[in-house]
């Protein structure tokens, strides 16, 4: 996010507003993303993530430093993963994949709400600072959002879109792809930070928030 912005040139009041969207995102929507993992969990009969105290809103019992840093960086990041035992529900891998999928589905009911608030406020006169920063921030904000959930999904170790591979290839695969976990997250890393997979995801980012914006903003207009 920050490298973008400042690619973009530098205009005091959108780098602000992004810069706050971005620490907003990580002390109040990713603890979402991840109390919404553990919410789902307990829901499905695994009682681990909220005995280990990670069922909260308390972003420093979620908060990853290297994963924030990249929110801030570069728009896509991570928490530190829910504690989760597939054992204790009726079907672990219906049950994983369910439980994956709530924190970028969460990502996304936050983006909607972002863009509702976007649009409302463009409905104030534009000549009015706070309204310019106040739109550029739940612009970001949303963005931020739909990106999480994008990155989230990517059918990787140890993103939410692994645990949703489960349930389309043999377990044997599986668990052998589990395998190269640690090499696989760098070369992810490495490729966000060259802009090799930046760039798609950025893209997708963009293509669901001007859908997403389309839709919420109809009445608006």
């Amino acid at each position: 996010m920050l490298f973008d912005l400042l690619r973009g040139g530098f205009d005091p009041v959108t780098l602000i507003a992004g810069l706050f969207a971005s620490v907003f995102v990580v002390f109040c929507t990713m603890p979402v993303h991840e109390c919404a993992h553990a919410f789902v969990a307990y829901k499905l009969g695994d009682k681990t993530a909220r005995l280990a105290g990670r069922m909260t809103l308390n972003p420093m019992k979620h908060i990853d430093p290297i994963g924030a840093l990249m929110i801030i960086l570069v728009g896509f990041g991570y928490a530190k993963p829910v504690p989760v035992n597939p054992r204790n529900f009726k079907k672990p891998k219906v049950g994983m994949a369910l439980t994956a999928l709530a924190g970028p589905v969460a990502n996304l009911l936050m983006a909607m709400l972002f863009i509702l608030f976007k649009n409302i406020v463009g409905l104030l006169p534009s000549t009015s600072l706070l309204a310019v920063a106040l739109y550029l921030f739940f612009t970001y904000a949303a963005m931020i959002n739909i990106g999480l959930a994008v990155f989230n999904l990517i059918p990787v170790p140890p993103l939410d879109g692994s645990r949703v591979l489960q349930l389309l290839i043999p377990a044997k695969y599986y668990y052998k792809f589990l395998q190269y976990e640690r090499y696989i997250v760098l070369v992810v890393f490495l490729l966000l930070f060259l802009g090799v997979l930046s760039r798609p995801l950025a893209e997708a980012e963009v293509w669901l928030f001007e859908k997403m914006d389309y839709i919420i903003g109809y009445p608006f207009r």
